[in-house]
């Protein structure tokens, strides 16, 4: 299946999950051992399950990749060098060297953008949230203390209030870190910034949420906080 999943719900909160999966389709050969598919580089490990345990405890729309980013990071402009990568934490990608860009893109980035621009056009959501995990240690670098990251581009209203809040609850929490949002924020910058929704990505070290039990008190930790954020850029209570 490569389609993407769309979760249906009431609220005026859009919640995207860009690196949901790590499935790779029929008729693709990465040419990577199968330890690394439940990797990092393959996959947003824990933030599926986070994204939906977000969804109903909002009661707020979803929409989730169904393929690996190896095969096409959805979170990147088409023409970005890294669409299909070659190499992604020390680990080569053979299969994608000299893949047709043309045919992924039509196949899988195309289609995940479709839906998630056509539940824009549908609901006018109030806010956009995109979930994310990021590895607790890069291959050959120092472990990260952060426990969890805001991103965000030009625009930091929703930004400003998921920080302050995960930090006032003691969570080392990164403004802009561990990566920066304005280097790379294709997916808000698209559906979110470019037609003038406020939109924040929050990142959470998978660690944290690579059990049920991680899970359930990362949603309990960002549901409040996502309502927070909706409540003060311009949705009411």
């Amino acid at each position: 299946m490569s389609a993407p999943i769309v979760i249906d719900g009431a609220r005026d909160i859009l919640l995207l999950c860009d690196h949901a999966s790590n499935a790779v389709p029929d008729g693709i050969d990465l040419g990577v051992e199968l330890a690394v598919m439940g990797e990092h580089m393959a996959i947003d490990v824990g933030a599926e399950p986070l994204t939906r345990g977000l969804a109903a405890a909002l009661g707020a729309p979803a929409v989730l990749a169904t393929v690996s980013r190896l095969v096409i990071d959805l979170h990147r402009e088409p023409d970005h060098p890294a669409l299909m990568p070659v190499e992604s934490d020390r680990v080569a990608i053979p299969g994608n060297v000299g893949a047709d860009r043309f045919d992924r893109i039509a196949r899988f980035h195309a289609p995940y953008h479709a839906a998630i621009a056509h539940e824009v056009r549908a609901r006018r959501p109030r806010l956009i949230v995109a979930i994310h995990s990021f590895t607790r240690q890069l291959r050959d670098a120092p472990p990260r203390a952060l426990e969890a990251g805001v991103l965000y581009n030009r625009d930091h209203r929703a930004a400003a209030v998921m920080i302050a809040g995960l930090r006032a609850a003691g969570i080392e929490t990164g403004d802009n870190a561990p990566y920066s949002g304005r280097m790379l924020n294709a997916t808000l910058n698209r559906h979110g910034e470019g037609q003038g929704i406020a939109c924040v990505s929050i990142e959470v070290r998978n660690d944290l949420i690579a059990d049920t039990a991680g899970v359930a008190r990362w949603t309990q930790i960002l549901a409040p906080l996502i309502e927070q954020a909706r409540a003060e850029t311009g949705g009411d209570s």
